[in-house]
């Protein structure tokens, strides 16, 4: 602003300049001995037209800085205006923070606490040698980690009963139950909660940590997956034993997840844990013949496969037999992820190949997508002739079956193939 204030005098003094020059272009006239060709009109003119240009030029550059100056102002009220919300935001989000730490930590305190209480009763009264003389000492058994970990931030608790969470509460009993290696509690647990099973399915690997020896609880918590009371063709009916089963197949997931997380697999699992998976998986193996191979949704062989996955025992047995397995689950959302587990990525041609000789062409597609196959395996004519083979089938049916099943069935398959026509656009 000073350099405009000072251009803006500058021009305004232009004038008195010119006459300056008028009075000395007058004199020099009168010393001139020959008329000069170049006449003060001319020369006025010329700078009268610079005097204009430079105001106009200047009265553009003023209008282009009020501009910029009204532009800035508007760039730094958004600015601003966003910064307070982004600071809104921070504020909201680390009181929703501090308000789940207040109810972990209270959580916490509340079991160790319990666990004081417990321990109390457990007390070791270790005198100096003589009945009656001296003072007794008291030892303590040593607190759990559940207990040591109670210890941190203890001194900015909230003790407010209303801060009390009871997924917090939850997950401390679902360590508890780890720590005590109780495979029984655990599935009891799980049945118990199955409402929140998404969020157990996450915390269980972490509760797994506190675990003195995770893969064998988890090799523990396999008992009863094949109840000698059950008939395998009667486990459908059964809604308990499925129950077990699908809890039987989380664990052993999770254990995968604890793995993965794990700098050390042989930390997690010994050699003789390995030896006792390996002599489970034989014994399942048998029961696996009578399994109908059509539906592609069997837990038996999820369980069998994923027991051999996570306890990395898959060199014991033959790749070709293994592989043999997948169409047994090709339905299941985890198919893919245990084929690579298992080491089978370069067996998936074959296993795509019987899939589609075997009109399950949606199975087929799935495969091929997880494991880049499309071009050996073209989804669209795949669709397609399953879609040929769904009305031949609708046809054949027709005669004993009602309109109304037919509806149903048709439509059943065409949501089928729509939802794998939709991945391919």
């Amino acid at each position: 602003m000073e350099d405009t204030d000072s251009f803006a005098t500058l021009m305004d003094s232009t004038s008195s300049k010119i006459q300056q020059l008028q009075k000395a272009f007058a004199e020099l006239e009168s010393y001139r001995a020959v008329t000069l060709n170049l006449k003060w009109k001319e020369l006025e003119a010329h700078f009268r037209g610079l005097e204009k240009s430079l105001k106009r030029r200047f009265h553009e550059l003023e209008d282009q800085e009020k501009e910029f100056e009204n532009k800035t102002m508007k760039a730094q009220e958004i600015v601003k205006k966003r910064e307070a919300a982004v600071v809104a935001k921070e504020q909201a989000t680390l009181q929703r923070l501090q308000e789940k730490r207040d109810a972990a930590v209270f959580a916490i305190v509340n079991a160790r606490e319990k666990h004081r209480k417990v321990s109390s009763k457990g007390i070791a009264i270790v005198s100096d040698g003589d009945e009656g003389h001296g003072t007794p000492e008291v030892e303590e058994k040593p607190m759990n980690s559940a207990c040591v970990a109670a210890e941190v931030n203890l001194q900015d608790v909230k003790t407010s009963p209303g801060i009390a969470n009871v997924e917090s509460m939850s997950y401390l009993e679902l360590v508890k139950l780890c720590e005590e290696m109780d495979a029984g509690g655990i599935h009891k647990f799980i049945s118990d909660n199955r409402k929140n099973l998404a969020a157990i399915r996450e915390e269980v690997p972490l509760a797994l940590r506190a675990a003195p020896n995770a893969a064998l609880l988890v090799l523990d918590s396999l008992e009863g997956f094949y109840d000698a009371e059950v008939p395998n063709h009667d486990v459908k009916k059964d809604a308990n034993l499925l129950g077990l089963r699908r809890t039987c197949i989380m664990l052993m997931e999770c254990l995968s997840v604890l793995l993965s997380n794990s700098e050390s697999v042989s930390d997690v699992i010994s050699e003789d844990i390995k030896d006792k998976a390996k002599a489970v998986a034989e014994e399942w193996k048998p029961r696996l013949l009578d399994i109908d191979a059509s539906n592609g949704n069997s837990l038996e062989a999820h369980a069998f496969l994923q027991l051999i996955a996570s306890f990395g025992i898959a060199s014991n047995f033959n790749e070709e037999e293994l592989s043999r397995l997948i169409p047994l689950v090709s339905r299941r959302r985890q198919a893919a992820d245990l084929c690579r587990s298992l080491g089978l990525s370069e067996k998936m041609p074959g296993v795509i190949k019987v899939l589609v000789d075997s009109g399950r062409h949606i199975d087929a597609v799935n495969l091929a997508f997880a494991f880049d196959l499309t071009e050996q395996f073209s989804p669209v004519p795949l669709l397609k002739s399953y879609l040929d083979d769904a009305r031949k089938f609708s046809h054949v049916k027709s005669v004993n079956s009602s309109p109304t099943a037919q509806l149903h069935e048709s439509l059943s398959s065409l949501k089928e193939l729509d939802c794998r026509v939709c991945s391919l656009g």
